[in-house]
């Protein structure tokens, strides 16, 4: 037996693992599609180091584009088996995946034009619509807490991994030669005090373990709740300055826990009242699946919904669909909180708030969540004062600031949590995936502290025998 790190190896985007057991029969744990890596992201995203027809089994730990995003294009090159998730991860990605298609192909036809006009060839997209319609039926439903056979040699059990809705750790027992092995991955592991989404939970001792290290060095602050800073922004920008608050959110999970602590507000009496407006079709829909599965969330929320049936509605709130109700906020002078995907602002309407917003210092960007250093999220984050968007240069003179309190990863003290059903000893090998190289090592050593004896950080491509 033996695992191939295809993405996610040191760094945080594009998950893709592949076990390949001794009959040959081989597993993919996530096909995410890379995020944010500047020029080299198309790149990455059409080459696999793998053959996907000779993949037989997709394992998804849930539905975020970074895990599932090149579904249908690992379809589209051969592989034919089935995909294996919890029932809320389906509902999720089949809206992803047919949006994730819809950019495919209007970023290949904008490309095209340039490229007709210098005499270039023609880009494909990396799929289509079809190809991304192609895919859904491959789905198998599994629920959470019970083994399933896949198998006479393959089990496989989900546990709630806390991160979004539906998000699984993945674990497979494998029997080979009469001896059984249990490899866990850990997919996206959430937070321990997440307002919306139960805890991660516990699982079974492991063998081999793939262990996400996304905030393996850092802790997330307690000392402020996310409706508090959240109100702090508005104030400052919208309600002192009058201008506009443009907050980068994906679609999935941060925009219903954006909703849910500006709803926390107006129950408070403490929301501003002026206009607040989700611009992502994609996040209207994810909000409508994310409603549809109560029994996820904690027991606050389940409390909560005996006297609120809706948790992520409040006055003031208006939903953006069409592409020119989009445009009509640009011409917008009144104050306003804009929340549109994608949450790094590398892709969607939200690059288009930021490129016409961000050179007037009334207006402000909010960063809630991880940005890929090379994304306009991660440039923004760092600081920097010129910012490069649809080929034009920007001076920044919008104010920029992260509240790291929403992040939907867990921090060090999460993961070692997570972990802390496990005995260091008896896992033979650890591997650290999902996470910047500078941020594993921390982490690597923070895990041999607690006793876990062989801690590996592989590269992309990297490929080692297990047993």
């Amino acid at each position: 037996m033996k695992i191939a790190f295809h993405g996610a190896a040191r760094t945080v985007t594009g998950s893709k693992h592949l076990l390949t057991l001794k009959n040959g029969r081989k597993i993919l744990f996530d096909c995410g599609m890379f995020q944010g890596m500047g020029k080299e992201t198309d790149a990455l995203n059409r080459t696999w180091g793998f053959d996907p027809a000779e993949v037989d089994i997709l394992v998804l730990s849930h539905a975020h584009i970074d895990h599932s995003g090149l579904i249908p294009k690992l379809v589209r090159d051969g592989f034919n088996g089935p995909i294996f998730c919890t029932p809320a991860t389906r509902s999720l990605t089949a809206i992803l995946l047919e949006d994730s298609a819809d950019i495919q192909e209007e970023d290949a036809k904008y490309a095209n034009k340039r490229r007709a006009a210098t005499g270039q060839p023609y880009i494909k997209p990396l799929y289509t619509l079809e190809d991304a319609k192609k895919a859904i039926p491959m789905f198998r439903e599994v629920e959470y807490g019970n083994w399933f056979r896949i198998d006479e040699s393959i089990e496989l059990l989900f546990t709630d991994a806390g991160h979004i809705i539906g998000s699984a750790a993945v674990h497979l027992r494998v029997t080979e030669n009469n001896k059984t092995e249990q490899i866990t991955f850990s997919g996206d592991v959430g937070r321990y005090r997440d307002i919306i989404l139960r805890s991660p939970e516990t699982f079974p001792q492991a063998d081999y373990l793939l262990i996400e290290s996304t905030y393996g060095n850092s802790l997330h602050s307690l000392q402020t709740t996310t409706p508090d800073q959240l109100l702090e922004w508005i104030d400052r920008v919208c309600v002192r300055r009058r201008g506009k608050l443009i907050i980068p959110a994906f679609s999935v999970g941060r925009t219903q826990e954006i909703l849910y602590s500006l709803n926390q507000l107006e129950v408070e009496r403490r929301l501003p009242q002026i206009d607040y407006f989700v611009d992502s079709p994609l996040s209207i829909e994810a909000t409508e699946v994310v409603k549809s599965y109560p029994q996820y969330f904690n027991k606050t929320i389940q409390r909560l919904l005996q006297t609120d049936s809706d948790p992520f509605r409040f006055s003031g709130l208006r939903y953006i669909k069409t592409v020119e109700e989009s445009k009509q906020l640009n011409f917008r002078n009144e104050p306003c909180v804009i929340i549109s995907a994608s949450g790094m602002a590398d892709a969607g309407r939200v690059k288009h708030h930021i490129s016409n917003n961000i050179e007037n210092t009334r207006n402000g960007i909010l960063l809630v969540g991880y940005c890929e250093p090379n994304s306009l999220g991660g440039r923004l984050a760092a600081g920097k004062k010129v910012v490069s968007i649809f080929g034009m240069e920007h001076e920044v003179h919008a104010e920029v600031g992260s509240v790291r309190s929403m992040s939907a990863h867990g921090d060090y003290e999460d993961l070692c949590q997570f972990l802390s059903s496990q005995d260091p000893r008896a896992v033979k090998k650890m591997f650290l995936v999902h996470g910047e190289y500078d941020v594993q090592v921390q982490f690597r050593q923070r895990l041999i502290n607690k006793g876990f004896l062989d801690v590996d950080i592989p590269e992309r491509h990297y490929e080692i025998g297990l047993s």
